[in-house]
């Protein structure tokens, strides 16, 4: 890791209410996916149980990085993009259970292996914490493992509290702090990785 910090905000503000628009029509979601038990198993069946959810999904590339927080295997980590009328809370549900089927271990520790993990990235230009989860998620900032996908395949878009693409943001990110690299994946015979 490097000493040098980046240049982009450590914290985000977040309040415990949000402007919450119309939760019937679909809205833009984007989500993080990662896993570094059995990856190519588990970022599989994920993908196959958003698409039996969601129908298309937008995928970026599948990227391999360093364990962050703890030694251990490294991750694979990839950003979804899909569209819904799920309520946050529905679609925090959803995702939970998808990992659940995946052998996710809640119990252990924060930073630990993970089967598989599904974070609520974005939804829409919704801010704030909406049942219960923090939007947008920190992590997009602070993470290349998260920037860098989201970037490929949603750069135009303006992250709703920082009023930065997505691309700007990955452009001013210190690459040194996190090791990511792009590898070859294959979903349902077709190869989605590296775009």
């Amino acid at each position: 890791m490097s000493d040098r910090s980046s240049t982009l905000p450590t914290s985000l503000p977040t309040s415990s209410s949000s402007v919450v628009k119309n939760q019937a029509s679909a809205q833009q979601v984007y989500l993080s996916l990662g896993s570094n038990i059995e990856p190519v198993w588990h970022i599989t069946a994920a993908l196959d149980a958003l698409a039996e959810i969601f129908g298309r999904l937008e995928i970026s590339s599948v990227y391999e990085s360093e364990a962050v927080g703890f030694v251990g295997d490294n991750f694979y980590n990839l950003v979804v993009g899909v569209n819904t009328s799920l309520s946050v809370g529905d679609l925090s549900r959803r995702l939970k259970a998808i990992e659940d089927a995946n052998g996710r271990e809640r119990s252990g520790p924060k930073f630990s292996g993970r089967t598989l993990d599904i974070d609520i990235l974005t939804v829409a230009q919704l801010t704030g914490v909406v049942a219960e989860v923090v939007l947008p998620r920190e992590e997009i900032v602070k993470n290349a493992f998260v920037l860098w996908p989201l970037a490929e395949i949603a750069g135009a878009e303006i992250h709703p509290q920082l009023q930065m693409s997505y691309t700007q943001l990955w452009q001013a990110y210190d690459k040194l702090l996190q090791k990511l690299w792009p590898v070859e994946f294959y979903w349902r015979s077709q190869k989605i990785s590296p775009r």
